[in-house]
C-alpha cells in the first residue's frame, strides 16, 4: 500500500490544481495579514475562508479525482492487490495532498507574520475538514457511477453542512426559545463538522461573552480539557465515518 500511496500522492501533488489551490491559500493568507495586524481579527477572517472554501474545494476535487482515476483503479484491481488497499491508498493520497496544500498555503504567512494558539488551531481544523470532506466526496462517488450525480450529491453535502444546517438549528432555537436548549444546541453542533470546527475555533478566541449565556455555557464546555478532547474526538469520528461507509460500499460494488 505504501508504494501505491506514494505514487498517487506524488501524481496529485505535481498537478496544476494543487499548485493553484496552494497559491489561492497563500494569497488569502497574505491579504488578510496585510489588512490587519491584530491576530484575533486575522483568525476570524481566515476562519471564514477555511469554513467555506476548504470544504467546497476538497469535496469537488475528491469527486473529480475519483472518477478520473477509474481506469487506474481498474488496473490495480486486476493485479493481486486487495480492494481495500486500493481504496485506502487513493483516499489517503487525496486527503493528504489537500491537507499538505492547506498547511503550506496557510502556514507560510503564519511563519512570516506570526501566529498564536488560535491560528495554530485553525491549521488543525483545516486539515481535519480536508479529510472529512474528502471522505464525503469518496462516499458520493462510490454510491453512483454517474459523475454528474456524484458532483450534485457532493454539492448538496457542502450546502447542507455549510448553509442549510445552520438555518435548521436557528429554526429549532426560535421555536423552542422558552426552553433551556444549551445541551440540545451542543448536541446539534456536534452533528455538523463545520459548526463544530467553528465553535472550537471561536472558543480559542475567547469571544464567548458576545454570545450571552449560551456562549458562557459553550466556553465552560469547550474551554476545558474534557470539552476539547470530546470535540476533537467527534471530529475524528467525522473523518472515519464517511471513509468507513465509502470503503464498505467500494468493497461490495463492482468498479
Amino acid at each position: 500500500m505504501i508504494k501505491l500511496l506514494k505514487y498517487s500522492l506524488y501524481n496529485i501533488l505535481k498537478t496544476r490544481f494543487t499548485l493553484i489551490y496552494t497559491l489561492f491559500l497563500l494569497l488569502a493568507g497574505f491579504s488578510v495579514y496585510q489588512l490587519d495586524t491584530d491576530l484575533a481579527k486575522v483568525s476570524l477572517s481566515l476562519l471564514n475562508i477555511v469554513l467555506l472554501a476548504v470544504p467546497l474545494i476538497c469535496i469537488i476535487f475528491g469527486t473529480v479525482y475519483f472518477y478520473n482515476s477509474y481506469e487506474f483503479m481498474e488496473l490495480m484491481l486486476s493485479q493481486p492487490i486487495n480492494r481495500s488497499t486500493v481504496f485506502i491508498s487513493q483516499y489517503l493520497a487525496v486527503g493528504l495532498s489537500l491537507a499538505i496544500s492547506f498547511v503550506v498555503g496557510m502556514g507560510i504567512p503564519m511563519l512570516i507574520y506570526g501566529a498564536d494558539k488560535a491560528l495554530l488551531t485553525l491549521l488543525g481544523i483545516g486539515v481535519i475538514l480536508s479529510l472529512v470532506f474528502t471522505g464525503l466526496a469518496f462516499l458520493a462517488s462510490v454510491l453512483t457511477r454517474d459523475k454528474a450525480k456524484a458532483i450534485g450529491l457532493t454539492l448538496f453535502f457542502w450546502v447542507y453542512f455549510s448553509l442549510i444546517y445552520d438555518g435548521l438549528v436557528l429554526y429549532v432555537i426560535y421555536v423552542f426559545y422558552d426552553y433551556p436548549l444549551e445541551h440540545a444546541t451542543l448536541a446539534m453542533i456536534m452533528l455538523n463538522p463545520v459548526d463544530l470546527a467553528r465553535v472550537v475555533m471561536l472558543m480559542q478566541l475567547d469571544i464567548s461573552a458576545l454570545m450571552g449565556f449560551t456562549g458562557a455555557f459553550f466556553q465552560d464546555f469547550y474551554g476545558g480539557l474534557k470539552g476539547t478532547l470530546i470535540s476533537y474526538s467527534i471530529l475524528i469520528i467525522w473523518i472515519l465515518l464517511p471513509f468507513a461507509l465509502a470503503r464498505k460500499v467500494f468493497l461490495k460494488k463492482d468498479i
